[in-house]
């Protein structure tokens, strides 16, 4: 049996929303994403935006609040495509990726896709990613956060969902978006803030001493830490390339995300 049959269509139930109620899950992403993501985002209002494993919406409805008008969001879950329903999110609409994006060759200035990418096998993500490039527009971007496995205790956001396939640090999603015809590309930190404004200090003060504990271990062991992300998500934006990648993607098997 496919693993992803059983776990994906109640997602939200299973995953997603396993320790929250609806609200409290759309408003605690709505803030993030605001904080977060909604800054890489190009300025131009009518980009043409499609967010990929988009979840109830939450990013979706942060663009519609901040004046974006070309919204497309698609997933794989009946459950999380009613909620988005639910809350209003009508631009959400429950598509396999694959069969989406084969049909939508040049059609998107943007491709967003939040703590999706980690969920595709190796195979799967070269292809899936091939196929993004395909239906962005020329210097069309991407904006994805997935897991970071140079996370100080990344298993417990690397393996605290069974459906995760793969695991990037900021040298591997450098590695694969280049090998996939990307370009310019970023690969940030993610945000750790709370609403709590003495627990924010106290956070930032564990923060600096842990991170300082392991750059020198990292030193002790005769590698740079130069370019190491530790925080629990790396945020990425790149550029599709002008560069002709010469790929079949024909061949296919469909990832149900």
């Amino acid at each position: 049996m496919n693993y992803r049959k059983v776990f994906y269509e109640q997602y939200f139930e299973s995953q997603a929303g396993r320790n929250f109620d609806v609200e409290t899950k759309y408003q605690h992403e709505f803030r993030q994403f605001e904080r977060e993501i909604l800054p890489f985002f190009p300025n131009n209002k009518n980009a043409h935006i499609l967010d990929i494993g988009c979840g109830i919406g939450s990013l979706l409805a942060a663009l519609k609040t901040h004046g974006f008008t070309n919204l497309k969001g698609i997933d794989i879950s009946t459950q999380q495509v009613a909620i988005a329903h639910q809350l209003g999110i009508e631009e959400v609409e429950k598509a396999d990726l694959v069969q989406y994006l084969q049909t939508h060759e040049g059609a998107f200035d943007v491709i967003s896709g939040m703590d999706i990418i980690e969920h595709f096998s190796k195979d799967e993500l070269v292809e899936v990613l091939l196929l993004v490039r395909k239906s962005l527009k020329d210097h069309g971007l991407i904006i994805f956060r997935t897991p970071n496995a140079d996370a100080l205790f990344s298993s417990l956001y690397i393996a605290g969902d069974f459906t995760h396939e793969n695991q990037l640090n900021s040298y591997s999603a450098r590695q694969v978006l280049i090998n996939c015809g990307f370009d310019e590309i970023n690969v940030q930190q993610s945000h750790r803030d709370t609403r709590h404004f003495l627990k924010n200090i106290a956070m930032d003060l564990v923060w600096l001493a842990a991170v300082f504990y392991s750059k020198l271990v990292i030193f002790a062991s005769g590698r740079s830490s130069k370019n190491i992300v530790f925080t629990p998500n790396l945020l990425i934006k790149a550029q599709k390339s002008n560069q002709q990648i010469e790929k079949n993607t024909s061949h296919i098997n469909q990832p149900k995300i």
